[in-house]
């Protein structure tokens, strides 16, 4: 959901400062997606889950999908994004 500027709500950060991060999707994801990157601007003080949130993807966390920020593996959703972030979410791995 987008406020009147144009910037995704999130978060309880200064709503006059934003940041940008980069999102990246891979697998089953990308595809339901339509695209493996996305650029998104969110307000500063927006956490990992409320980035989930805006695009609908807290069910699938709880589903196995993994989030990592800038290349580590996040496990504390509530973690606040910076500027330039890079959010990766991770499908669950299969095979045999």
């Amino acid at each position: 959901m987008c406020d009147s500027t144009g910037l995704f709500m999130g978060g309880e950060g200064d709503p006059s400062r934003a940041i940008k991060v980069k999102m990246l999707m891979f697998g089953p994801l990308a595809e339901k997606m339509g695209t493996r990157e996305i650029d998104v601007s969110l307000v500063e003080g927006t956490s990992v889950n409320d980035l989930a949130m805006q695009f609908e993807l807290v069910e699938m966390i709880s589903s196995g999908l993994r989030v990592a920020v800038d290349g580590h593996l996040e496990t504390d959703l509530t973690r606040l994004l910076h500027d330039a972030a890079e959010v990766a979410f991770l499908p669950p791995v299969s095979g045999g």
